[in-house]
């Protein structure tokens, strides 16, 4: 993607070292790695002199559920939402342990033994409820094997990187209120300006669908948050453990039904009643939202000023190889990963960049960006459908992304691709992070988008009947 607008000036080095001094802050500090004087490379390719904080990385049981039976998916999704919820209350308590421990000496034993005890404890819950999970699926079709191998979790270290003000008592002080929060650190970002473009698009074959369509929905000026995932964890309160935005249906919650969605209002213009949701990105400006105190916000670390977009933008996109087949309704739709930071990259999809720079993204980076140049969150979702199925029992087998060369594969139909742009004007020199798990700790190649389509189908005709002729449609 080409830069958009004029030239836009650059920081100096210096000026971009300041930035991301302020950037870290004070925040976002747990455990103190005792090693050698700073800048000096580990064995392992880090910093020394960095922060090392612990966090939990269990199995992600949901993602390996290949077929749920639907009369049992509800309690099957129950018990799930109930196995992130007994991960983030054995962090909380871990992240409160380590708090407790900054600053202080010959405790690693003892700190040990309480590591395991929690470890223990939480395999025992997980190793219940998963149990549950089993015997649901047991009861309608051949019950899973090899699902308790997946109780057992372990502690990972992660890099938070103390901020070089964090000295004696106050950055002590600092470093402790800092833990409970699991902030970004330095390393979580990059001068955008030093990334080389990395953009590549498919070459078009004749026949491509060339036109898009838009939705116009807004920037969630009427203020729908919630910390639910009705794609998840339906029926849930708080399963996402993080603060959503939306846009489009105005009731979507985690009671909502394919029912409700229907009948519910829009904030988009065109009469699209889809809902779009995605974590919000937060200041970390240590000031007190109104979830301060509320589960998804303050009560999961999800702390500081939530941030309005500047812009929204919803379009669908066709395929490079030939004609898009319509949506059906009701298809759910997750592009990233939430747990990224545990599970790996296997399923990661963010995309961060900054206006005039969009032929540079990044996966897990935040972006540094110039003056006058604003954060940027795109998210391409998957554009290849089973041709059956609107969910799956891990929520992503029924569609897929398209190869390099933008076909999708055996058995699998082009969709109209949804692409979400994002774009945030973050004060220069602040600290932000998108919310999260709190034991995935704000990490950006955690961020994640959902979608659920309702569109009348009319509306989803029109938008394929534009995309195939290629016009474009707003």
């Amino acid at each position: 993607m080409s830069r958009q607008g004029h030239k836009r000036p650059r920081l100096s080095r210096k000026a971009l070292a300041l930035t991301a001094a302020l950037i870290l802050g004070a925040g976002g500090v747990t455990v103190i790695a005792q090693q050698a004087s700073a800048g000096i490379a580990g064995r392992d390719g880090s910093r020394t002199g960095a922060a090392m904080t612990l966090t939990i990385d269990c199995p992600d049981v949901g993602d390996r559920l290949r077929d749920v039976p639907q009369p049992v998916r509800a309690e099957v999704d129950e018990n799930l939402a109930q196995l992130d919820a007994q991960v983030a209350d054995a962090y909380t308590k871990l992240a409160s342990d380590q708090t407790g421990q900054t600053g202080r000496t010959g405790s690693g034993q003892a700190a040990g033994g309480r590591q395991d005890s929690l470890l223990e404890e939480l395999r025992g819950r997980r190793g219940e409820t998963i149990g549950r999970v089993a015997d649901a699926i047991g009861r309608v079709t051949q019950r899973p094997e090899g699902l308790q191998g997946l109780s057992s979790c372990r502690m990972m270290k992660a890099s938070v990187e103390a901020p070089a003000q964090a000295a004696g008592a106050d950055g002590a002080a600092q470093a402790a209120a800092g833990s409970r929060k699991g902030g970004p650190a330095r390393s979580d970002f990059v001068d955008i300006t030093t990334v080389k473009p990395n953009v590549r698009k498919p070459a078009r074959a004749a026949g491509a669908s060339t036109g898009s369509f838009s939705s116009r929905c807004g920037r969630n000026e009427n203020g729908h948050f919630n910390p639910d995932n009705v794609i998840v964890a339906p029926g849930v309160s708080n399963g996402a453990h993080h603060m959503h935005d939306y846009v489009g249906n105005v009731s979507t919650d985690a009671f909502s039904t394919n029912d409700s969605l229907a009948a519910a209002g829009t904030t988009c213009s065109n009469g699209d009643r889809s809902t779009y949701y995605w974590p919000v990105l937060r200041l970390r400006d240590g000031r007190a939202e109104r979830d301060a105190k509320a589960p998804g916000g303050g009560k999961d670390g999800n702390v500081g000023t939530i941030l309005k977009p500047k812009q929204v933008t919803i379009d669908f996109q066709g395929s490079p190889v030939g004609q898009v087949t319509a949506m059906p309704r009701f298809l759910r739709v997750i592009t990233g990963d939430a747990k990224a930071l545990t599970n790996g990259n296997g399923n990661a999809n963010a995309s961060w960049s900054c206006t005039g720079f969009e032929d540079r993204q990044l996966k897990d980076k935040y972006p540094l960006c110039p003056k006058g140049s604003d954060v940027v969150r795109t998210f391409r979702f998957q554009s290849c459908w089973d041709g059956r199925n609107i969910d799956s029992a891990n929520h992503r087998t029924h569609v897929a992304f398209a190869d390099r060369d933008g076909r999708c594969k055996k058995g699998f139909k082009a969709v109209p691709q949804l692409v979400q742009r994002i774009v945030y004007g973050v004060p220069q020199g602040t600290r932000f992070a998108v919310d999260s798990f709190p034991e995935q700790l704000h990490k950006p190649v955690t961020d994640h988008g959902d979608f659920i389509n309702v569109m009348p189908d009319n509306l989803m005709a029109e938008a394929v009947r534009c995309i195939n002729s290629g016009r474009t449609c707003r």
